[in-house]
């Protein structure tokens, strides 16, 4: 089946001398994986494997077979070309870590219109402005409203957040947070990605990316931490 479709790029992977094994979420069939024979051969090299950098958005027209095999393109072009995502270090070294989160997090191949859509726009947004310290949490916060693990915020205002069942209680055990960590969730529940970058301090945003990837990991079976996790860390440290 011929499809056209907008595609956001998740991961890339060589494949043998020449080839690329290129992972796309895109937005009329969710997760794909496409084979680029020849990515690294050809005088234009450098110009498609430009492509599938972290988080680009492209056009493309592509092959669906759906039988679980590796899909083929046909056409491809930039359907945002960023001006600042892949050049600036800070945000490269963001998206590098977000995209390896969403490796392990989007594990259905099934459409999901609005989470496609949600990272279109976020990520122009981060292309677009300078005071981004606090995206990465805001957007992994958020990713779980599309992934169906978004903390129930009836409660809020109750001292402990129990992260299996993603609710505010009275109440302190194993798999809940200090009232320290809770209040500082608290604080990023709240915030958009056009506020105060400053709220937090560098300690507070380390707490705080710990405590998103440990509720990851309770939620999404075969989920992994990624291994850009430190890169990130030095460069917001």
């Amino acid at each position: 089946m011929l499809v056209k479709t907008k595609a956001i790029v998740i991961s890339s992977l060589k494949f043998q001398e020449k080839s690329l094994i290129v992972k796309c979420f895109t937005l009329s069939s969710g997760l794909k994986s496409y084979f680029v024979r020849d990515a690294f051969s050809s005088r234009k090299a450098s110009q498609k494997i430009a492509y599938f950098q972290p988080f680009s958005i492209l056009e493309i027209e592509a092959v669906h077979k759906n039988k679980g095999t590796l899909e083929n393109f046909k056409e491809i072009k930039s359907a945002v070309p960023f001006q600042s995502i892949h050049t600036d270090i800070v945000k490269s070294t963001m998206v590098m870590f977000l995209s390896e989160m969403l490796h392990y997090s989007i594990q259905e191949e099934e459409k999901n219109e609005q989470l496609f859509l949600f990272l279109e726009t976020a990520l122009t947004w981060l292309d677009h402005h300078e005071e981004i310290s606090n995206f990465h949490l805001i957007l992994l916060l958020e990713i779980t409203k599309y992934l169906g693990f978004y903390p129930d915020v009836s409660e809020i205002n109750l001292p402990h957040f129990e992260m299996i069942d993603g609710v505010f209680t009275h109440f302190s055990g194993v798999n809940t947070l200090s009232e320290h960590e809770t209040s500082l969730l608290r604080k990023l529940l709240d915030l958009k990605f056009d506020n105060d970058q400053k709220v937090f301090h560098v300690l507070e945003r380390q707490i705080l990316l710990k405590i998103i990837i440990d509720y990851y990991s309770l939620h999404l079976e075969g989920f992994k931490k990624p291994k850009s996790l430190e890169i990130l860390k030095e460069v917001f440290s």
